[in-house]
């Protein structure tokens, strides 16, 4: 597949507009400002674009569920405050192609009729939040960003949020927390912000890979765009690969491009005499994918099926040199860390949970930890306030399936069986 939101990204600097418009950058607001919003809308929900941050939602239905009649004013906001370990995706489109993500905002704020539009930035992206800055005073002198863009009659203002780098800004009503001022806590799941979101107006949150498809859908259609996918997926889809392979990078490629293609094909296998352990598909707060799904197509419903979530189309890669018990040791304690602290469950609950591996992991475990895991996980998961514990614990419940005897020969032989010096 010809790449179409990496398209430009092998310059050494992000293109100026001169250079963008060069590549037909912003020739979609033309065709926007020709269409009702409602018929944009529509045109989205018959791409079956569904949402790149992670929850895999329908993006025209979310658009549409706020309503052509919200009131005024009212806010689009476009999350980059990429957190997730294993995903690097995001930082891509910022670095390489700032122009891309402006144009992809204004249109999809005239298809909300949004007349203020935020990009909250991952503050370690703060070189990318500049050339954000950059791109929108150039947009903003060339009448394509402001009062009446091109003579639409229709109004934005863009500004660039930078986070204070939690990952828990990348939970939507903490996000609008956080630019609001206020601490990053999460919101209760009513009233939502389709409805009263920032200041108690309706908000539309859309990750940035999601946006950037918008300005491609509207030049070609969505019979085009649902062709690019392979599968039974759906348009082009950004994929990390990391971990134990021997060419770790950003692939863009079919939505629904098997495992096996990823992993052997683009990050070219792992090194040699290793064998594949298992995987994570979309990030850290996935379950592990085993060898057997290898042929699984990355898509949402099929990596769904087999038990885990697609979420932002991250596979992090572990061959047999790596114990899985001190990964997902790594990944609780990051996880423990980014608690936002508002809830108990979450906030004690995943330090308890990263001192009982911890203790397993240095051979100190006991018998009666893998049970205790297994309750504590489920406990977390169903009483914690927002969405952030249960992704925390998936990886954990499910290592403990797909390496038991792992888990098992620690506490038997009272330490690691992949240390070499014991």
């Amino acid at each position: 597949m010809e790449a179409l939101l990496t398209r430009h990204h092998d310059a050494t600097t992000p293109l100026n507009l001169t250079a963008y418009q060069a590549i037909g950058g912003y020739c979609s607001l033309s065709a926007a400002f020709d269409l009702k919003p409602e018929k944009i809308i529509e045109t989205v929900e018959a791409a079956d674009l569904r949402g790149r941050g992670g929850a895999g939602f329908s993006c025209g239905l979310k658009w549409r569920l706020r309503g052509a009649d919200a009131p005024s004013p009212r806010y689009l906001i476009c999350n980059l405050d990429e957190s997730e370990p294993g995903t690097f995706k995001d930082r891509y489109l910022l670095y390489g192609g700032p122009h891309q993500i402006i144009e992809a905002v204004i249109v999809s704020a005239y298809a909300l009729q949004a007349e203020r539009a935020f990009i909250f930035v991952r503050g370690e992206y703060a070189k990318g939040g500049n050339s954000l800055y950059q791109a929108i005073q150039e947009a903003e002198t060339a009448g394509l960003l402001g009062p009446s863009i091109c003579g639409s009659g229709f109004n934005l203002q863009i500004e660039v949020h930078l986070s204070g780098g939690r990952y828990i800004c990348g939970e939507e009503t903490a996000q609008i927390n956080a630019i609001e001022g206020k601490r990053p806590n999460p919101r209760p799941k009513i009233p939502r912000p389709s409805t009263h979101g920032l200041w108690g107006q309706p908000t539309t949150t859309n990750n940035v890979e999601t946006l950037v498809n918008i300005p491609h859908i509207l030049l070609n259609g969505a019979d085009w765009f649902r062709s690019l996918g392979v599968n039974g997926g759906c348009g082009p889809k950004l994929f990390c690969v990391s971990g134990k392979v021997r060419h770790s990078g950003l692939f863009e490629l079919p939505c629904g491009t098997p495992a096996r293609e990823l992993i052997f094909g683009h990050a070219r296998g792992l090194d040699a005499g290793r064998t594949l352990l298992g995987f994570l598909p979309g990030g850290a707060s996935t379950a592990f994918l085993l060898p057997e799904h290898l042929d699984l197509p990355m898509d949402f419903d099929p990596v769904a099926k087999a038990g885990s979530r697609l979420g932002t189309g991250s596979l992090i890669v572990l061959d047999d040199s790596t114990c899985p018990v001190e990964f997902t040791l790594n990944l609780m304690r990051f996880f423990a860390r980014e608690s936002c602290g508002f809830c108990t469950p979450c906030r004690d609950g995943l330090p308890y949970l990263a001192q009982i591996l911890n203790a397993i992991a240095s051979g100190e475990g006991h018998a009666d930890d893998l049970a205790l895991l297994d309750e504590l996980c489920a406990t977390i998961a169903s009483q914690s306030f927002c969405a952030f514990a249960p992704g925390a614990v998936m990886p954990l419940i499910s290592s403990i399936q797909c390496f038991h005897t792992h888990y098992e020969q620690h506490v038997t032989n009272g330490h690691c069986p992949f240390d070499t010096t014991t």
